[in-house]
Parts: C-alpha cells; structure tokens; sequence
C-alpha cells in the first residue's frame, strides 16, 4: 500500500508520517509513505529525523501547484492524506494570495490528479475556522461556512472544491475539520510554541485584547489518530468534526503557560486585537465518535506538560526558526 502525504514535513503531517512509519496504525503497517512538501518556512526536514532511515518513507521536494508532479506522484497511490497548506491567520491578513493559490488551486490540481489516477482514499484535512464564530453551544459538520478570515475562506474553498469532486465525480474523499492543535514539533509562530519559547529566553509574549477568545484544544496525536480513522472507515463524502474537549480562553491558556515555565503576568504584553478577531470555537465531536469510535485520549494537563517539556529540552530545533523569522522581519 502506498501513502501520498501532502505537507508531510509540516507540523500535523510530520507527526502522522512519524506515527505510521512507527507502527501505530495497523491498517498501515507496511504501507510505503511518500511525503510531497515545498519547504516553505513552517516545512522542515528535520521533523522527519525521527524516521529518515525508514526503507518505507520517500521524501519528494516539491509544490501542489505543479500539476505534472503531483500527477506523477498520484500513480500508484492508494491513500492521500492532503494536509499541505498555508495556515497562519496573521500571515493570510498580511498577505492573502499565498492561501487562496496554495489552499485552493493546489487543492484542485491535488484532487483532480487523485481522480486520474483512481486513487482509493482522499483525505483532505481543513479547521474549525471554516465555520466562523459561535457564541454558545458547538458546530456540527452541517452548520453552513462562515469564515472570517483570508485563511479560513480558503481552507473553506478548499472543502467545497473536495466536496464537489465527490459529488460530481464520485471521488472517495473526506473532509476532517479539526480545532487548534498542539504538541511537538509546531512552528514557533503559533501561540504555545511562541509563548513558551518566548518565556524559555525571557521575553514578555503578547496575548490579543483582552485575552478573552475561547478556543477548544486537541494534541497533535488525537487529530492524527482522528485523521487515521477516518482515512480507514469514514464514508466518502462526509466531513468529520475532530476535536479535544478542552476549552480555554486565551487568558486562561496564558496563566497555565506562566505556571509551567515558573512565570508570572509581568510577562505578558498586552498587543491590539487580531483584525477579524473570531471570539469562540467549538466543535461537535459525536458524529466522529459515534460513527468510527473516535475520544481524545491525551488530557490537556498531560499534553501540555509534555509539550512544555519538549520545547525546553529541544532549542536546537526551534532557536533556528525563530532566529530565520526575526531575519525575515528586518529586512
């Protein structure tokens, strides 16, 4: 069996290649796993060193958007587990033309090799933040897109185009919705690895209005596993919600952070809102869970300690990118 993973050398796709070249799937035990990523900034390598010698992996520098490679590469594939985009909403309101050109069109180009080559199964990995912003109570799959920012509207182009594959064309996909991840290996952009990074070198880290923005909290390895089930048995045609159960406000997150690095709230610096600012997410796991079997299985305390623990114990995998990022700004 082969496996095309998209974004491979990512944040989420690097853990799940590392967890089936690792064993923890069955339905993948022998499955050979090609990894198709263009090294953008968030892309790294050495996120696979863990399982670089494995005689199962290939690694294929490349884009989306090139059409006659992800076609070549579609040949022979029986499973895509697409998780290549660009995902930072500062970045989209900066800068929106990356997101719609890789979200989008590399989605279309991805999806139309997948149909030519009769690809088995597709997995199209997307986010909550399609959905916009609720108040009270969680989404289900079939609560209509409302996405608020550059970055959200193309992940949620990006699930009609999916959608429309299956409808027109018959093409076997599924779309997973997931709420904000965390865990190892996570680019030092986004909030946990930023903030304890920030507090592990002694700088303040700054936390959006007032703090008050909710937001559910799901480990690298639930999403993955979630991603897994329903590569193996969820229906073509379906969008599943995948989420953690730990809801916190921004705040709330900030003084849990404090406490693990032995900070306080001097080092917090308060920064204007986020443009668009979306105030609460909440996803509606029991379609996922009654459907495929899936529960969160790591607690955000554990999680997060061993979150923490990694980062402390790992600056030589993140002084670099944060070092690469400040470079970047001054020029």
């Amino acid at each position: 069996m082969r496996v095309l993973v998209t974004g491979g050398a990512g944040f989420i796709g690097s853990h799940y290649v590392r967890q089936v070249l690792t064993g923890a799937y069955a339905e993948l035990a022998d499955a050979e796993v090609v990894v198709l990523d263009k090294l953008t900034y968030a892309g790294n390598e050495a996120n696979l060193l863990p399982v670089v010698d494995s005689p199962r992996l290939r690694f294929v520098r490349g884009d989306i958007c090139d059409a006659g490679l992800v076609s070549e590469l579609m040949r022979g594939t029986d499973l895509v587990v697409h998780f290549a985009a660009e995902s930072h909403v500062d970045r989209s309101i900066a800068a929106g033309a990356d997101f719609v050109l890789t979200n989008v069109l590399g989605t279309q180009y991805l999806l139309q090799a997948a149909l030519d080559a009769s690809v088995g199964k597709v997995v199209h990995v997307s986010t909550d933040e399609v959905y916009g912003s609720i108040d009270e109570g969680s989404w289900p799959e079939d609560h209509p897109l409302l996405p608020n920012s550059p970055y959200s509207a193309s992940k949620a182009s990006s699930d009609l185009i999916a959608r429309s594959f299956h409808r027109t064309y018959g093409l076997p996909v599924c779309i997973t919705r997931c709420s904000n991840n965390y865990g190892p290996y996570q680019f030092p952009e986004k909030v946990i690895p930023l903030f304890v990074t920030n507090l592990l070198d002694g700088e303040k880290v700054p936390l959006y209005g007032d703090g008050m923005n909710v937001r559910d909290w799901l480990h690298v390895d639930d999403h993955c596993h979630g991603i897994q089930l329903v590569a193996a048995k969820g229906r073509p045609g379906e969008v599943y919600n995948i989420g953690g159960g730990t809801e916190l406000t921004n705040r709330k997150l900030t003084e849990l952070l404090l406490e693990a690095v032995g900070a306080d709230f001097s080092m917090v610096q308060p920064v204007e809102d986020r443009k668009g600012h979306d105030r609460r997410y909440s996803v509606d796991i029991t379609k996922i869970s009654t459907e495929l079997g899936y529960e969160p299985r790591v607690s955000f305390e554990q999680g997060l300690r061993s979150t923490v623990e990694w980062y402390r114990d790992n600056r030589s995998w993140w002084e670099p990118l944060k070092k690469r990022v400040a470079q970047a700004a001054t020029r």
